[in-house]
């Protein structure tokens, strides 16, 4: 009996650092897509705890002593204003997983009259600046949920815009100048 041996050729020179190259070409690309899985994963899936441990990692993030972390976008000029003080904010507010759940171009807001994360965020802001804000849920509204838009429990995530701000003092002459105008009948736009 006889056995037939089938000969194999030789391999052409430099197929072998092709192999290879492809080889790890392949790896990276893998990697790639692991990298950008977990991410999705991080931002979607995680704890909030997580997610925000992943956030503040990222390139330009602070994270403050509270907890509450954010990155200035576009830093202000000016001082920043205080918890008595009333600001005149652009904001748009969204879910981890990217839901608005509330914006506004131009919206008044006493400093210390809303969520503390918020508070705190416009405390370190100037006139003119732009941030980034993630609120953790023990500093928005924790186990309450405000409305449907809002589970309980929630990272809040801001896009704002500080246009300006007055003074407690300054509030308090405008309301009675109002009210004055009010009384003798002089409605602004009459």
């Amino acid at each position: 009996m006889s056995v037939t041996t089938v000969p194999i050729p030789p391999i052409k020179k430099g197929s072998m650092t092709k192999l290879w190259v492809g080889l790890v070409l392949v790896l990276l690309f893998a990697g790639t897509l692991a990298y950008a899985g977990t991410q999705s994963a991080v931002e979607t899936g995680a704890s909030n705890e997580q997610f925000l441990a992943n956030n503040a990692d990222e390139d330009g993030v602070i994270t403050t002593d509270s907890g509450l972390q954010y990155k200035v976008l576009k830093p202000g000029e000016g001082p920043s204003p205080t918890a008595t003080d009333t600001a005149l904010v652009k904001y748009e507010g969204s879910l981890r997983d990217g839901t608005i759940f509330d914006a506004n171009e131009q919206a008044p807001m006493p400093v210390g009259g809303v969520v503390p994360g918020f508070s705190e965020a416009l405390q370190l802001m100037q006139k003119g600046g732009e941030y980034r804000i993630w609120i953790p849920s023990e500093l928005g509204y924790g186990e309450q949920s405000p409305g449907p838009e809002l589970p309980a429990n929630s990272v809040l995530i801001f896009d704002v815009t500080l246009i300006d701000f007055i003074s407690a003092e300054q509030m308090q002459e405008l309301q009675q100048q109002m009210q004055q105008m009010q009384q003798q009948g002089q409605m602004p736009g009459q």
